[in-house]
C-alpha cells in the first residue's frame, strides 16, 4: 500500500500544479478489488508529503473523513474491473465548456482516448448521494470521461497514471474546442470512431511521459530521491 499512497499524493499535488484542480478534487487508486486509496480530504497541492491516504470500500457507506463525491469514484470501480485510477478535477477550460452544456468534440489526438463520446451530466447539484453518483457514471457511458454542468469532470483509466494524463487531456480536449467555437469553426469536420480509436495508443510510454512530465520534481517522486 505504500507504493500507492505515495502514488495518490504524487497525483493530487501534479493536478494541483497542472492547474486542474484547487480547492476542490480529488484522486485515487485502486487497491483490489474490494477498495481503494483516496487522496487526503484537503486540496490536493497541499498534500503533504507521507500524508495518510484514506481506504474507501468499492461499496458500502463513505467512511468518516471521506468526501461525499468520492461516490463517483466507487461507481466507476464497482462497474468497471478493469479501472485502476479516478481523477475529479476542476480545469478551467472544462468548467467553460461544462458550464455552457456543452461536450468537445473529437478534433485532436488527445481526444481520441475518448472515444466514442465524452459523457454529460446535466445536473448542477453537488454528487453526495448514490442516485446522482449513479446517474452521472451512466450518463459516463462507454467513454472514459464525464463532465457535470457546473460542477468539473471524472475521468478513469486503467491505473492512476493514466487517469492523470485523461485529466489533462480532456482540459486540452476543452481548450480545443472553445478556440473552434470562437474562431466560428464548431462546424469543422472531426475524426471519425474508427480513426480516434486506432489513433488511441498506449503504445510508447504515452501516459508514462505525460506523468513524468507532470510530476517532475515532486519531493517524493523516486527520481528526486
Amino acid at each position: 500500500m505504500s507504493d500507492t499512497s505515495r502514488d495518490v499524493r504524487i497525483a493530487a499535488r501534479a493536478l494541483g500544479r497542472a492547474g486542474l484542480v484547487h480547492a476542490y478534487g480529488h484522486c485515487s487508486a485502486r487497491l483490489d478489488r474490494d477498495s481503494f486509496l483516496v487522496c487526503p480530504s484537503v486540496p490536493m497541492e497541499h498534500v503533504e508529503v507521507g500524508q495518510p491516504c484514506l481506504t474507501v470500500p468499492v461499496t458500502g457507506p463513505m467512511p468518516d473523513g471521506v468526501l461525499g463525491e468520492v461516490r463517483l469514484h466507487q461507481q466507476i470501480y464497482d462497474r468497471r474491473p478493469e479501472a485502476g485510477g479516478v481523477v475529479r478535477f476542476m480545469g478551467p477550460n472544462m468548467m467553460a465548456l461544462a458550464a455552457l452544456g456543452t461536450v468537445p468534440e473529437i478534433r485532436h489526438g488527445f481526444g481520441t482516448y475518448f472515444a466514442p463520446r465524452v459523457g454529460f451530466w446535466d445536473d448542477i447539484q453537488l454528487v453526495r448521494d448514490d442516485t446522482r453518483a449513479r446517474g452521472v457514471i451512466d450518463a459516463m457511458g462507454e467513454g472514459a470521461g464525464v463532465m457535470m454542468r457546473g460542477n468539473g469532470a471524472v475521468v478513469a483509466g486503467a491505473s492512476l497514471r493514466e487517469a492523470v494524463g485523461l485529466a489533462w487531456y480532456l482540459e486540452d480536449m476543452c481548450r480545443v474546442e472553445l478556440a473552434a467555437l470562437s474562431a466560428g469553426l464548431s462546424t469543422a469536420p472531426t475524426i471519425p470512431r474508427p480513426d480516434a480509436e486506432t489513433r488511441a495508443t498506449r503504445q510508447g510510454r504515452i501516459f508514462e511521459r505525460m506523468w513524468d512530465y507532470l510530476t517532475h520534481g515532486d519531493p517524493e517522486s523516486p527520481s528526486a530521491s
